[in-house]
């Protein structure tokens, strides 16, 4: 993998890049649309391919080891050739799932032990073996193994759980460095800093993280519950760390405007499960602020859903009908929706990186940021 450094906003910290892998090239600021389980949900791979056009999606080692298992996804030749997607994949490495269930796993030193969430089984990760069930899946970037503690102020946990997953760091990047790959491309590995939000351990680990001398870095354990000034504080401490010509993932985030102000502060890849967990609640993102479509006041509204036409769903379907599709509990309304919410992010992370490349980043995103905010 290769990262070019294209262009810096003069009144901001925000980039614009390529990231070059074996499977396509990743212009940033970029989304990843979310498909945990080898589907983003509701969506086509047609859909994602020819009108939403993301650059790179992201899939769960959690999901996809548990169903449907690593033997089917490496007799199909990788996650690519098993959900039809010819683009590039990152792969999460679970951690975030030892956060997330909480009450139904315990962590060593060793690694974690967790309970299914499915049948009840019992079943336990390492650092060893979740890159080894990274290197089945054949993502293209695939995360270090690592413990995403929950938002607290407890300063040793947080300290204990940092140092953890700094030893666990360790322990993959060995790993990493034996393994041969399975598949016709290579796979780069990027570590994540822990820390919470306490300034100290963030400026430790990010400096920590900085040392390995790994081709892309990750920011955790955040967007779990902390205000957002907390978060942009961890975040702007941590990127003026990291190495500059290395991209920067910021896990887990978020909101239109958390993206946008992460955008600012020099962070370059984002997913989130929001723009089609929303939508299937009839949250829809527009450029000129959120549109709850349950509402009864698009029962008459025959004007399309958004001028801007992100997707063809724009333009083919109006307010009125998407809100008859969620009257009437109708999966295609959870469709057009959802079609539409990444439609929104892709646009509005293609629209940061023109507006970087041609200088007007920081005054545009001054603008929409007012917007966003918007209940329409």
């Amino acid at each position: 993998m290769e990262f070019d450094l294209v262009s810096k906003d003069k009144l901001s910290s925000a980039r614009a890049g390529l990231i070059k892998t074996s499977n396509g090239i990743i212009k940033t600021p970029v989304f990843m649309p979310v498909g945990t389980s080898a589907n983003v949900k509701g969506i086509h791979q047609r859909e994602l391919k020819n009108d939403i056009k993301p650059d790179i999606i992201l899939a769960n080692t959690y999901h996809l080891y548990l169903r449907p298992g690593i033997k089917i996804i490496e007799n199909a030749g990788g996650l690519s050739s098993f959900m039809n997607w010819n683009k590039p994949i990152l792969t999460d490495s679970g951690g975030y799932q030892v956060y997330s269930l909480s009450s139904n796993r315990k962590i060593k030193e060793s690694g974690v032990k967790f309970k299914s969430h499915i049948d009840g089984s019992y079943h336990f990760f390492t650092p060893e073996n979740v890159i080894e069930i990274q290197r089945s899946i054949g993502a293209d970037i695939i995360m270090a193994f690592d413990e995403c503690p929950p938002y607290s102020k407890n300063y040793n946990y947080n300290k204990d759980s940092m140092e953890r997953t700094h030893r666990w760091l360790k322990r993959c990047l060995i790993h990493h460095k034996k393994l041969s790959y399975k598949y016709e491309w290579l796979q780069t590995l990027f570590p994540i800093v822990q820390g919470s939000t306490n300034k100290e351990l963030r400026k430790i680990s990010a400096n920590f993280i900085s040392e390995k001398n790994c081709k892309g870095n990750a920011i955790g354990g955040l967007s779990v519950g902390e205000p957002d000034e907390e978060m942009y504080e961890m975040v702007e401490t941590v990127c003026s760390i990291l190495p500059e010509n290395k991209p920067r993932y910021l896990m887990g985030v978020g909101t239109p405007i958390n993206i946008l102000e992460n955008i600012s502060l020099g962070v370059d890849m984002f997913d989130c499960v929001m723009p089609t967990r929303n939508a299937r609640n009839g949250m829809l993102f527009t450029s000129e602020g959120t549109i709850n479509i349950k509402n009864k006041k698009w029962e008459n509204d025959f004007s399309v859903i958004d001028n801007k036409n992100y997707t063809f769903v724009d333009h083919e379907y109006s307010k009125a009908y998407l809100r008859h599709l969620f009257s009437i509990n109708e999966i295609l309304g959870k469709q057009i929706a959802s079609i539409h919410n990444l439609g929104f992010y892709n646009w509005l992370l293609n629209e940061s990186r023109k507006q970087i490349l041609e200088g007007t980043f920081s005054l545009w995103k001054s603008k929409m940021i007012s917007k966003l905010g918007n209940r329409l």
